[in-house]
């Protein structure tokens, strides 16, 4: 196995819409080449038992399992669509799915069995990522950014940005590199995502996401009720900073329509970014849009008029596949986890100097 071999990243968002699988050629500092990847959807019965261990700091033994065995159909799917087998990968990147962050409390719970998941796969598991930096005192939240950085290669003579619009949302600000001189990047949770959007949409229409932006569309923001949103503490703290789904209370929207609620939901959204980027030191010229955020023309559109006159356009521009980034993420990261490479900065998590971390679980049927 050469240095730069292939790695398989895995992730579950708190959106719940499926597992991201995607294939990575790297050495851990630079991409070699981004293979294919797709999504592994839940069945709806599995997706409620996982909505149901949300806030929780365990789950059922059975929950775990079937998780990692999806997790595992995943590898398998992502390896036929590439015409590769398990021998040719030299690491799973495994994010498995968050239920509970509290970075506060320094809790955070990934739930998912490394070592089910390299038995099942016959390929070596990089876990719990975030662990090590949360006892280090970090937030253990956003990892992407290490990527980030490295998807920027090319474009580090300028300021960059990358939004994520996952269940939570995310920036990553990367400063301007001058020759060696290499920023490390910085990076916190500005908020909601997708994730209360997607709840309201599935408890007021049955789907499990406002497709396309309809609902939003067809409703008006109250005011009233997104100041109250806003009205958050969490909003003006300094970064570093993560948050969890279930840091924002819903119950002031108890009242509103279906598509009133799902436009106040979304303009929250578009605040909550716009409060943390304006947080940041500098401003780039674009924020490249990443996550399933990006496929809601009504947010889009919305963050486009917020942030004006910065753009916001979707990864794709620049040759990523925006699903998949996240995946390719923890695929990266593994591979740095093995290096003993750092996965977070002070800049990123808070933690007091950049960490390495992850759980490694050797395949049984492979010399460790």
């Amino acid at each position: 196995m050469t240095d730069s071999g292939w790695a398989i990243g895995l992730m579950s968002g708190t959106s719940l819409d499926g597992i991201d699988a995607a294939l990575l050629r790297t050495d851990g500092v630079d991409v070699v080449e981004a293979g294919p990847g797709l999504t592994q959807p839940y069945g709806a019965e599995f997706r409620e038992q996982l909505r149901a261990c949300f806030g929780k700091r365990e789950a059922p033994a059975k929950v775990v399992s079937s998780l990692t065995e999806y997790h595992a159909q995943a590898v398998q799917a992502v390896l036929d669509r590439a015409g590769m087998t398990a021998d040719m990968i030299e690491v799973i990147g495994f994010h498995g799915q968050t239920i509970h962050h509290d970075a506060g409390a320094g809790i955070t719970v990934q739930i998912g069995d490394g070592a089910l998941l390299a038995s099942l796969t016959d390929i070596p598991v990089v876990a719990q990522m975030r662990l090590a930096d949360m006892a280090a005192g970090g937030q253990g939240a956003p990892l992407a950014p290490a990527f980030h950085a490295a998807m920027a290669g090319p474009y580090r003579d300028r300021p960059c940005g990358f939004l994520n619009i996952g269940g939570v949302a995310n920036i990553t600000y990367l400063a301007p590199a001058a020759g060696d001189d290499v920023p490390e990047p910085i990076a916190f949770d500005t908020g909601p995502g997708n994730a209360l959007i997607d709840d309201w949409a599935a408890s007021h229409t049955g789907q499990a996401y406002d497709r396309n932006g309809f609902l939003a569309a067809a409703g008006a923001v109250d005011e009233a009720v997104l100041k109250q949103l806003m009205d958050n503490p969490y909003f003006s703290k300094p970064y570093p900073k993560s948050a969890d789904r279930d840091d924002f209370n819903r119950a002031v929207l108890t009242g509103l329509s279906p598509v009133d609620g799902a436009a106040t939901l979304t303009r929250f959204t578009i605040e909550s970014i716009a409060a943390g980027i304006e947080q940041l030191p500098e401003q780039p010229p674009c924020w490249w849009a990443t996550g399933g955020g990006r496929h809601n023309p009504q947010l889009m559109a919305g963050l486009r008029a917020r942030l004006a006159p910065v753009q916001v356009e979707p990864v794709e521009l620049i040759g990523w596949a925006g699903d998949m980034v996240e995946a390719w993420a923890f695929a990266y990261l593994a591979k740095r986890a093995l290096k003993g490479l750092p996965l977070s900065f002070p800049g990123t998590t808070g933690v007091a100097e950049a960490i390495s971390g992850g759980e490694l679980h050797h395949a049984p049927g492979r010399a460790a």
